[in-house]
């Protein structure tokens, strides 16, 4: 996908984000999201949007803290002040030259990686699944997320995030992991050791560790768990029901279930895989 899609994707998702957001209100709770009520969601979501904003706006090349959204307003200021932070940041990126230069916390995406693919990239995603969560606390049927968009989000979990030093995921022994989507034609090798995993597109060699997923289902935001920030405990990501994402076990009627490993990780057709957060 291309940062002008990523763009009209973010302008499109942030707009349904607030407009969930007014109809549940501010003190309704967020069930995907344990502890949080929808005046969390805005002022989290909204702070990381004008985070974003100034590295594009700015041009700062080092990482700086993201700030704390408003406490002292809640209710239709709140709501106003998020739709305010997304429409800075949609401006922003829209009128962002590409060869602007900004610091990033993990590589941008290809064909064409700068930091503008990246920003825009990854606050369409953020933006997407905070959208998700505005819509639970409003109750009703959430809106699907397109299959192609949950697999770029699944390939900037493996070639973004894990592709970082400070990933978790290690091997004692030298292994290769393929992720395979069963709704688009993406695939992934991830090579594992020791050291950081070295993950790209495109199928390995036979025989290898094969683990389809659903992009539309929950291993989109790394597994069918994952720490909230700012929260306590696990949080479910829904876009499949609550039901781990589909695996050979699974269609062949031996489906085993997607459980927390304990360790802060999650167990992926009984594989640990280490949760992770969206933020550096």
């Amino acid at each position: 996908m291309g940062t002008a899609e990523h763009l009209e994707i973010l302008d499109r998702e942030g707009r349904s984000l607030a407009a969930a957001a007014e109809a549940a209100g501010t003190d309704a709770k967020v069930p995907t999201c344990p502890g949080w009520q929808v005046r969390d969601l805005l002022r989290h979501t909204g702070a990381v949007h004008r985070w974003a904003t100034a590295y594009v706006a700015e041009r700062h090349t080092s990482a700086r803290p993201i700030g704390e959204g408003p406490a002292e307003l809640d209710g239709a200021e709140l709501v106003a002040w998020y739709r305010e932070s997304h429409r800075l940041l949609v401006e922003t990126l829209a009128a962002a030259p590409p060869d602007t230069d900004a610091w990033t916390f993990h590589p941008a995406p290809l064909p064409s990686p700068s930091p503008l693919a990246f920003w825009t990239r990854r606050q369409a995603h953020e933006t997407a699944v905070h959208r998700y969560d505005a819509e639970t606390a409003r109750g009703g049927e959430p809106s699907p997320v397109g299959a192609e968009f949950a697999a770029d989000g699944i390939d900037e979990l493996l070639r973004g995030f894990h592709a970082r030093p400070r990933s978790r995921v290690r091997s004692a022994e030298p292994r290769m992991l393929r992720v395979r989507a069963t709704d688009t034609d993406a695939v992934w090798t991830v090579r594992l050791s020791a050291e950081p995993p070295s993950p790209r597109s495109g199928a390995p060699a036979p025989p290898t560790p094969n683990w389809p997923v659903r992009p539309g289902g929950c291993i989109w935001r790394c597994g069918t768990g994952c720490r909230c920030p700012r929260s306590r405990g696990t949080r479910h990501w829904p876009h499949c029901g609550g039901r781990p994402p589909p695996s050979s076990d699974a269609a062949a009627g031996r489906g085993r279930r997607t459980r927390p490993s304990g360790r802060g990780g999650r167990f992926i057709s009984g594989r640990p895989m280490p949760s992770v957060r969206q933020h550096p």
